[in-house]
């Protein structure tokens, strides 16, 4: 990374929604809030790409539309060019356009069919006055249009006599229109076949060659991003837990989700055996995140406990019942039924692949007390004995980006202060 002031700064962004809450908490003044961005921090060099990849409602479309100032942020600071922009005026943030623009994921929704091509291009032309009269503003939008690839003999054309790649084409055409230094690509291939999405990657590789445009590339693919980035980002229920380029992205150790995201990417081979890391669970609600590392309710690789010794697969499952006594997301009875008479003890072993005995005596004892709570129905007296024997450090503390052996991640496997599985971290000099 370039030790001079980067384009583009963010920190400690935040970008917050006010839930919509049903009738009671509505009367009674009640408010909650779906933290789509919650504490990001990153930066953009002049003429470099950053990808931002995760899973659906990650929060990256949020990170993209508040660093252009399209969405107020909650918390936090964006910077360009050094200046803060979240405290710009209306008047001050319609100057900025012109030099941050955004490229949106569906062009057939963006773009209004009601308008030729010609108009849709020209209304960024005409709203910056970039251009003072019709002949120039006519060669200008030819000029833009072959340069994205397309024939500007069809700027008299509506967006429904395009293909989905040519109205990409286009959208991306508009953006240039202004000359900005920067763009927010948000998935801007996804929508699109796979031969069409490298055609759309190499032009915007070109586009950044010729013009120096730096790029935030936001994808939900990693092997997308792979080809275009200088740098990704791996975001995760609205915080970056990993980054670095894609040679370091790619190389082991890895965070545990980029890990899973990876193993998700097919290979061209006929023969290829796919060694998936299936993550349990669903991605928790951002309105009521976890604490700790936000990603160890499905994290395959939790560190367990330091007084327990047991495999990992027997921790995972534990954690695993134990979540699912807390958020009373058992249907005991239901279990007791399907159960053969084989009892809610063995009924549970088998629905969460907990072995019996389990390999540490102790945790076995506590365990087996905590099963014989649930068949009384008490889940209560179950999630205490659990909560207080089977405590991860990773359900306690929240991970720091830091530096690890490629690139930078927030996971405490790569924090030394748990080499030893101490819950307790050691205080930082």
């Amino acid at each position: 990374m370039s030790d001079s002031e980067p384009l583009v700064r963010a920190e400690g962004l935040k970008k917050y929604y006010e839930s919509e809450t049903d009738f009671i908490d509505r009367l009674l003044g009640r408010r909650s809030w779906v933290k789509a961005v919650d504490g990001v921090s990153l930066e953009i060099q002049e003429g470099e790409t950053l990808g931002l990849v995760g899973e659906s409602g990650c929060g990256k479309s949020s990170v993209g539309r508040t660093l252009l100032q399209l969405q107020e942020a909650t918390e936090g600071s964006v910077y360009y060019r050094g200046t803060d922009i979240t405290e710009l005026s209306s008047s001050e943030l319609r100057d900025l356009r012109q030099d941050v623009q955004l490229i949106f994921q569906n062009p057939q929704s963006s773009l209004n069919p009601r308008l030729t091509i010609s108009d849709i291009i020209g209304e960024a032309l005409d709203i910056h006055d970039i251009v003072d009269d019709k002949q120039r503003r006519d060669k200008k939008i030819k000029e833009l249009l072959d340069r994205v690839g397309l024939n500007a003999s069809h700027a008299n054309r509506y967006p429904h006599e395009f293909s989905g790649g040519q109205l990409q084409r286009i959208g991306i055409a508009r953006a240039l229109a202004v000359e900005p230094d920067f763009i927010v690509c948000d998935e801007p291939v996804s929508a699109l076949d796979v031969s069409v999405q490298a055609q759309i990657l190499n032009l915007l590789e070109d586009l950044q060659n010729e013009f120096g445009i730096s790029y935030l590339f936001i994808a939900h693919d990693l092997s997308v991003v792979e080809h275009i980035a200088d740098r990704i980002a791996v975001m995760y229920l609205g915080k970056i837990v990993e980054v670095g380029t894609p040679e370091e992205l790619f190389s082991p150790p890895q965070h545990p989700y980029t890990e899973a995201l990876l193993s998700a990417i097919p290979e061209p081979d006929p023969k290829w055996e796919p060694d998936r890391i299936l993550l349990e669970g669903t991605v928790p609600s951002p309105i009521d995140p976890p604490s700790g590392c936000s990603f160890h309710t499905r994290c395959p690789r939790v560190i367990p406990p330091k007084d327990f010794a047991f495999e990992q697969t027997e921790w995972r499952s534990l954690l695993d019942l134990r979540l699912r006594i807390v958020d009373r997301e058992l249907s005991l009875d239901k279990i007791a039924a399907d159960s053969d008479s084989q009892g809610m003890d063995a009924a549970l072993r088998d629905l969460f692949n907990i072995p019996q005995p389990l390999s540490d005596p102790q945790a076995e004892d506590i365990l087996s007390e905590a099963l014989s709570h649930l068949e009384e129905h008490d889940f209560e007296a179950a999630e205490e004995i659990l909560s207080e024997a089977f405590v991860s450090p990773c359900s306690v503390h929240e991970p720091e980006l830091q530096q690890i052996e490629h690139g930078r991640a927030a996971c405490h496997l790569y924090d030394s202060r748990y080499d030893d599985g101490s819950i307790e971290p050691e205080v930082r000099p």
